[in-house]
C-alpha cells in the first residue's frame, strides 16, 4: 500500500467505540486462526472499517458466549471465530507480501504449497493466545483510501496501557479482506518478510521451506518493521 492516503473518515467512525474483550495477542491470532479460503458474500459492499467492526463484534460474541467458555470447548470456540473471520483475510495476499520478490519466481503449486505453509506457521506461532482477555474498549479513529487498498487505525483502551491497531485491507471483488495487521508500529506482514528475506540469503528459498515443512523455524517477537 502506497504511503500517502486521501482521507476518507466518517464522523461515526471518529472516536467510535465497541466493548471487546481481546488484549492485542488475541488480536493477532485472529489472523493466525484462519484456513485459507475464497471470499463470500458475508463482506461484500461494506465499507473498510464497516467490515472490520462487524468482524470484530462477532468475534465478541462468541468470546462472550458462558457455554463456549465451558472446559474442554476452546476448540470448538477457534472453529466458530474462524467461521466468522475466515471470509475476511487473504492469506494469499498476506502471504506474497511476507515472501517478497521470490514470489514473483514461484509456480502456481508453489505458491498454494507456501500459502498453505504460511498459514500453518501463523496457527503454530499464535495458538491459544485467542483466549487472551483484559476488558479492553476499541475506538475506531479513521479510515483511509487509496485506490483499492485501505486502512483503518483503531486503538485498543485497557486499565493500564493503550495498544494502536492498524488494520490494512485490500478490495477483492467488492469485498475489503484483511491482509496485515499493525500492532503499536509493528506489522505482521513485515515481521514475517524480515526473517523471511534473511533465512532466504543464508539458506536459499529451498532452505526455508525445508524448515517451513519441518516445523524448526522459530519466529521472533514482533519488532519494528517496514512493510513490504
Amino acid at each position: 500500500m502506497g504511503q500517502i492516503f486521501h482521507n476518507a473518515v466518517s464522523q461515526s467512525s471518529i472516536g467510535s467505540k465497541q466493548r471487546i474483550g481481546l488484549s492485542w495477542t488475541a488480536i493477532t491470532s485472529l489472523v493466525a486462526l484462519l484456513a485459507l479460503i475464497g471470499t463470500g458474500a458475508a463482506a461484500a459492499e461494506l465499507t473498510p472499517t464497516e467490515a472490520v467492526k462487524s468482524t470484530i463484534a462477532e468475534v465478541v460474541h462468541i468470546l462472550d458466549n458462558a457455554e463456549l467458555n465451558q472446559p474442554g470447548r476452546a476448540a470448538e470456540r477457534r472453529q466458530r471465530i474462524e467461521q466468522v473471520v475466515r471470509d475476511r483475510v487473504s492469506y494469499e495476499e498476506m502471504a506474497k507480501r511476507a515472501l517478497g520478490v521470490p514470489w514473483m519466481e514461484l509456480t502456481d503449486s508453489e505458491r498454494q504449497e507456501f500459502v498453505g505453509l504460511f498459514v500453518q506457521l501463523l496457527r503454530d506461532t499464535f495458538a491459544g493466545r485467542i483466549d487472551d482477555y483484559t476488558g479492553e474498549q476499541v475506538f475506531y479513529l479513521s479510515e483511509q483510501l487509496e485506490e483499492r487498498f485501505a486502512e483503518v487505525k483503531t486503538k485498543l483502551a485497557g486499565q493500564k496501557t493503550d495498544t494502536l491497531l492498524d488494520f490494512r485491507l485490500a478490495n477483492r471483488l467488492g469485498n475489503w479482506l484483511v491482509y496485515d495487521v499493525v500492532i503499536d508500529g509493528a506489522s505482521i506482514t513485515g515481521n514475517y518478510h524480515a526473517q523471511f528475506t534473511s533465512i532466504i540469503r543464508d539458506l536459499s528459498y529451498a532452505g526455508l521451506m525445508k524448515r517451513m515443512k519441518e516445523k524448526t523455524l522459530v519466529v521472533k517477537g514482533f519488532e519494528t518493521t517496514t512493510v513490504p
